[in-house]
């Protein structure tokens, strides 16, 4: 997820908060300080409101922190790699670089999210029942209580790609012993939830509180789309599992070499090019970057012969590299760079590409392909 901001590292695990997830924060310290707490407890200074709002803001969103990291810890208890964990407007997302491997493992991940959320609301409400009242500390309290409380049983709900879609995948998974029927009724689950929150929440916007309303449709739009793209996601992997980059790239393609200008790499590669996207390479051979035929088509003519290519390079981060025996599925674990996915490198020689429409063409053919299967 992009426009994040480190926070560190929990356990190993690089942690991240999205530019969202730091308005929420914002967001719920002025609606404690302005209303909650003095509506609740009413009676004390303004910077009293203030600044419990903002312990019990970061309480909070430590509470989402642990929320994620239970299932970070238990993932890598279980034998499973955690690339990182974001915290967003939705609350968090942990990033697994590994899939689950058995049921019993997809189903203690899974649940470990929940279980942590519903853990600190039971010890917050402890907490409220032993403070004394009227007081802002154990109004708060309250508060907490209440929030881990919906986030821990909205989680549990069950449809992909929530926590108890996942849970309820794991149990289809051992039920079945089929991981890709129990992808196809998670997903179905997800979708019936996300439109059943659409259509509460337009209701909503009429009959009670419109910003609420509106906010439960984004969460079910959210969700249903989620746990749509989350299926193809599966059945592309699946598709693609067995085969290697070699059979999805495009061997042997035409580079467009750093150091020429334009006009030289027009007349000398392109026109003579089936390709529409090219890797550029240094002097050494190694990848920076790509451009596109579009990009080269948007020099001006008078300037072509004096534009460098290097200057041209689309590129965010180092160009991936895999070998042709790598497999395919690994394609997936990266988004584009433009329209250059990767570069195939065996014994430190450029040997092919893979763009966005060889991964289309393949992914395509694994959709046919799984079709197929089912059918069958």
């Amino acid at each position: 997820m992009r426009q994040t901001l480190p926070l560190g590292g929990m356990a190993g695990v690089p942690v991240r908060a999205h530019w969202s997830a730091l308005g929420i924060a914002v967001l719920i310290v002025v609606l404690l300080g302005t209303t909650v707490l003095p509506q609740a407890v009413p009676g004390y200074s303004q910077t009293q409101y203030w600044l419990v709002a903002a312990i019990t803001g970061m309480l909070f969103m430590a509470s989402l922190l642990t929320h994620e990291a239970a299932h970070a810890l238990i993932a890598r208890r279980r034998g499973l790699r955690v690339g990182s964990i974001t915290l967003w407007v939705l609350g968090g997302y942990t990033e697994m670089e590994d899939e689950a491997k058995s049921p019993r493992v997809e189903l203690a991940t899974a649940a470990a999210g929940p279980l942590a959320s519903l853990g600190i609301a039971a010890v917050t409400l402890l907490a409220y029942v032993l403070l004394p009242r009227p007081a802002l500390a154990a109004s708060a309290a309250g508060w907490l209580f209440a929030m881990n409380l919906m986030l821990g049983l909205f989680n549990l709900l069950p449809g992909a790609p929530l926590d108890g879609g996942r849970v309820l995948h794991a149990l289809l998974w051992w039920r079945f012993g089929d991981a890709g029927r129990a992808d196809r009724a998670a997903a179905r689950a997800g979708q019936t939830l996300g439109t059943t929150l659409i259509s509460i929440g337009l209701v909503g916007t009429f009959l009670w509180n419109w910003l609420s309303g509106l906010w439960l449709a984004f969460l079910g739009w959210y969700i249903a789309m989620s746990a749509r793209q989350e299926l193809t996601v599966k059945i592309a992997r699946a598709g693609l599992r067995g085969l290697r980059v070699a059979e999805v790239m495009t061997p042997v393609p035409d580079l467009a070499p750093a150091w020429m200008n334009v006009e030289q790499l027009v007349e000398g590669v392109v026109l003579h090019s089936r390709q529409t996207v090219f890797p550029v390479v240094t002097l050494t051979g190694a990848a920076v970057g790509s451009v596109s035929l579009d990009t080269l088509a948007a020099v001006p003519p008078q300037r072509r012969g004096t534009t460098r290519v290097e200057t041209l390079t689309t590129t965010q981060r180092p160009v991936r590299t895999l070998t042709s025996d790598d497999e395919a599925t690994l394609l997936l674990e990266q988004s584009a760079q433009g329209q250059l996915i990767a570069v195939v490198v065996d014994q430190q020689r450029l040997v092919g590409m893979v763009t966005d429409a060889d991964l289309r063409r393949a992914l395509g053919q694994s959709l046919l392909r799984t079709s197929v299967d089912v059918a069958n």
